[in-house]
């Protein structure tokens, strides 16, 4: 994608109306902006879970989420454009295999919390959760190439993991639900 921006006011998006990649517009509460902006709220969390220190190899695997993210947010914005893969799919589904394999076996309902990280990787998961409802509202009324459905999926489960596994490296325990 070539596009780049020099003007960032542009009052074109004053009557409520934004413009899409293809040079359509479409109105800001449209379905397809929803899912846009959940997108690009997960982005921002990551990038915010990514200000904490984190083990290299997270770090690593979020700095590759967060690119795919900005894809799926273009393929979002151009209508009929595909950027996600079954690739993306299975790299998630690979980390998350790596990083699950490191932990104990899940015998309680886990509360978010313990680390500042783990904990705002618990706000990625439900921002992911919400994306991936967005994307699905979306795909009722325009069809939605099916990996990024999968890749959301993933990715929220990847995040519930990655909470654990952030706070095991601080050798901090989860927090449990305590009926």
């Amino acid at each position: 994608m070539a596009t780049r921006l020099s003007v960032i006011t542009t009052r074109t998006g004053d009557t409520g109306t934004t413009g899409l990649g293809d040079g359509s517009r479409i109105d800001k509460d449209a379905p397809r902006i929803a899912a846009m902006g959940d997108v690009d709220e997960l982005n921002s969390t990551i990038g915010v879970l990514r200000a904490e220190p984190l083990p290299h190899a997270i770090d690593m695997l979020l700095g590759r989420v967060q690119n795919d993210l900005f894809d799926m947010g273009a393929e979002l914005c151009i209508p009929g454009h595909a950027a996600v893969n079954n690739d993306h799919v299975l790299y998630l589904e690979e980390a998350l295999a790596e990083h699950n394999a490191k932990l104990g076996k899940l015998e309680e309902f886990i509360l978010p919390g313990g680390t500042r990280p783990a904990a705002l990787a618990h706000v990625a998961r439900t921002i992911c959760r919400r994306a991936e409802r967005a994307v699905i509202t979306l795909n009722r009324s325009e069809a939605v190439n099916a990996p990024v459905i999968q890749y959301l999926n993933r990715l929220s489960d990847l995040c519930f993991v990655l909470a654990r596994v952030l706070n095991g490296a601080a050798d901090k325990p989860d927090v449990l639900w305590g009926r």
